[in-house]
């Protein structure tokens, strides 16, 4: 298992073109912390999601100077991660901007007018969330999940690391399919045997074998032993950071 607090694009093999964040645990964070990694190496990044999500704060909006959920920057006070204002121009050597269609009722974007494969012509990166989980740390995939646009080149299969160990019915969004695919109980727990065995069936039913699987919220494990054992049953190359 392979352990980083920074260099994901690095560790994750982010290639240009589009990747798509999927699974559970931490995919906005994931979303925001490699657009910025890759603008701070100089590529032109674009953020968007496949379902829905929270904007991005500090970053210009749809071709626009307009920031979401970004309070103004000013002197001697924290700014938001991201920022493209004038003082924080300075850390970027490319640019970042995210697209979508704003609902005014619930404050999330949807998808783009424009798909995400004619936005990868003008785009070095696009990034896009295309999955939901209901901020719940592991997750089960309903039959039209995930939403991967056509054209991906990188697939990010993220799993929450705070729900290991944790019941099922209180950790896992659409536990009665992660039972049927692991056969067990929502009152059990969510070993990580059980995810990844859950993990292992959608990789094969998804037909998404060359995802790259990232364990994250490491750092939230009381037992650390969980983190090896859910390696050891997934039997495949393993990430694990602790992303907030």
């Amino acid at each position: 298992m392979e352990t980083v607090s920074g260099n994901l694009v690095s560790a994750l093999r982010i290639e240009p073109g589009i990747t798509a964040i999927i699974g559970s645990g931490g995919k906005s964070t994931l979303l925001k912390t490699l657009g910025l990694e890759l603008m701070r190496a100089g590529g032109r990044v674009l953020l968007c999601t496949t379902t829905h999500m929270f904007p991005v704060a500090g970053v210009p909006w749809d071709g626009s100077n307009r920031r979401l959920d970004a309070a103004p920057w000013k002197p001697g006070a924290p700014h938001v991660p991201g920022c493209t204002c004038e003082a924080c121009a300075g850390m970027s050597r490319g640019s970042i901007c995210q697209a979508g269609i704003l609902d005014p009722e619930t404050g999330k974007l949807s998808a783009p007018a424009e798909p995400p494969n004619e936005l990868a012509q003008r785009f070095d990166y696009v990034l896009a969330e295309a999955d939901g989980s209901k901020r719940l740390p592991l997750k089960a995939h309903a039959p039209w999940e995930p939403v991967v646009p056509a054209g991906t080149v990188n697939v990010i299969w993220l799993i929450g690391a705070s729900g290991l160990g944790k019941p099922i019915n209180e950790a896992v969004h659409r536990p009665e399919l992660f039972c049927e695919r692991c056969g067990c109980e929502p009152t059990d727990a969510a070993t990580p045997e059980r995810v990844a065995q859950v993990l292992n069936a959608e990789l094969r039913m998804l037909n998404l074998n060359n995802a790259r699987i990232m364990l994250n919220q490491v750092d939230t494990l009381a037992d650390p032993t969980m983190a090896d054992r859910f390696e050891a049953a997934i039997n495949r190359p393993l990430i694990a950071t602790s992303l907030r």
